[in-house]
């Protein structure tokens, strides 16, 4: 007679999304075959290889460069008696864990990439803790641990991610020339679509149809606040200018700014992918941009003189910067604190480069180069006081300075054919993105030993 078996209905679920996901997940704490009291550092060599893997592919997700997740992989690898060398990419990473005459290999992967400064500082202190007591840790502490931080939700709801966007682009857009029409539009515009594309990202969307479905919604969300200002307050309709700085949350500095990082260390790999993956958003972004404005009718032009003195303009400056920089950063999951700090260094290193644009009319590049070196030396600063991870400073407080107004135009323009002035915003975009991530470096070089030799 044949017997029916009750299933859990937990486990048939867990059974179910591996069956379904594309990547699936690794079920850690599987691999564990020592018990809770041996330390780590007595533990098989699979077993010491799989934690020394975790920690490189949970920083990996943090979205920090491959030199960070390489120099952590080493301090975990050393304090465990091994020797490890691996080889990183955007998502993925193989590496080889050796213990005397034996080696273990291991492929690990990520279904996405994102960025997340709060788990990233907590991975950070964690491994400071690992390497003054790691070989006492067992493994069941360390998993254990690790566990914990990989499960800490986001700090912000998508209405308040949102409302960081908003914020962001609209100190974005005055500071591209635009004014407070512009930036109340640019305001509703990047909160709409913002909130749009976390709630993709949240039901798991794929990355293209997030960027393009979001940039839609700012682009209509901007034009339909100006249609209303049109109607109740009779404003001019030369503010349509604005509609770029709606879209303007879409750029991908994080990767934007590691991938020169990581070449610079001659992660090549990594460098290129992330290259790679930051001009696949911006190609997408731009050509969704470019849609939504035909759509609309929506054009590009010079934005309306604001008449400010230079000091209020100065006064200004700082103010917006810090405004868009804590914005970004809480885009970025970042405590408020962080944020704060980011927006402080942002304020100073914006503004320096805006002012040498303007008043002695240094070419942008350059003054980009000044601007991410100040923001570098600043974050060294703040980041052996407070403990705060470098990167989590000096992204943020630059993001602002890529030039996203030039990237739109370039593309627009090269679909309307005129390509000698698509190519002249192009030129431009291409000298000030090239100068930030060298600017950061130039810091990191004067003020870090350990990143300025090799080996």
């Amino acid at each position: 007679m044949k017997k029916d078996i009750d299933i859990d209905p937990s486990i048939d679920e867990q059974i179910k999304e591996l069956s379904q996901a594309h990547h699936m997940r690794i079920p850690w704490h599987d691999f564990m075959t020592s018990d809770n009291v041996t330390p780590a550092v007595r533990a098989s060599l699979s077993e010491r290889a799989l934690i020394v893997g975790r920690i490189g592919l949970m920083l990996l997700a943090c979205g920090t460069g491959a030199w960070r997740v390489r120099d952590s992989m080493n301090v975990a690898a050393r304090k465990l008696g091994m020797t490890c060398s691996a080889d990183i990419g955007l998502t993925s990473i193989e590496y080889t864990c050796m213990d005397d005459n034996h080696s273990y290999t291991q492929s690990l992967s990520l279904p996405d990439t994102s960025v997340n400064t709060t788990r990233l500082t907590e991975l950070e202190n964690f491994m400071r803790e690992f390497d003054r007591r790691g070989e006492k840790m067992t493994v069941g502490d360390i998993h254990k641990r690790l566990s914990h931080i990989a499960h800490t939700r986001g700090l912000y709801s998508p209405f308040k991610v949102g409302l960081a966007a908003g914020l962001a682009c609209a100190a974005f857009i005055f500071l591209l020339g635009g004014g407070p029409v512009e930036m109340f539009c640019c305001f509703i515009g990047a909160f709409c679509g913002n909130f749009v594309r976390r709630k993709l990202i949240d039901h798991h969307i794929t990355l293209l149809a997030c960027i393009a479905v979001a940039i839609a919604v700012a682009g209509v969300a901007y034009s339909a606040s100006l249609a209303l200002l049109r109607l109740t307050l009779q404003v001019n309709a030369m503010h349509e200018a604005g509609y770029i700085g709606s879209m303007l949350f879409i750029i991908p500095g994080f990767p934007f700014i590691t991938s020169g990082l990581d070449m610079s260390k001659l992660d090549m790999k990594s460098g290129l992918e992330r290259l790679a993956y930051s001009l696949l958003v911006i190609v997408v972004a731009t050509m969704a941009g470019w849609f939504v404005a035909m759509c609309l009718h929506l054009n590009p032009r010079n934005f309306v003189s604001l008449g400010l003195t230079p000091l209020m303009y100065c006064l200004l400056r700082i103010v917006m910067s810090f405004c868009g920089v804590f914005g970004f950063s809480m885009m970025f999951n970042s405590t408020v604190k962080l944020a704060t700090i980011a927006g402080l260094i942002g304020a100073v290193a914006n503004t320096l480069r805006l002012e040498m644009v303007d008043l002695i009319h240094m070419p942008g590049g350059a003054a980009a180069f000044i601007g991410a070196l100040v923001a570098g030396l600043l974050a060294s600063l703040f980041r052996t006081r407070i403990g705060y991870p470098r990167i989590a400073l000096t992204v943020p407080s630059i993001v602002i300075m890529v030039p996203g107004l030039y990237m739109y135009r370039s593309m627009y323009n090269m679909g309307l054919t005129s390509v000698s002035i698509g190519a002249y915003w192009m030129v431009q975009a291409t000298l000030i993105v090239f100068a930030l991530p060298l600017g950061l470096i130039t810091a990191r070089i004067l003020t870090d030993e350990k990143w300025r030799h090799n080996g």
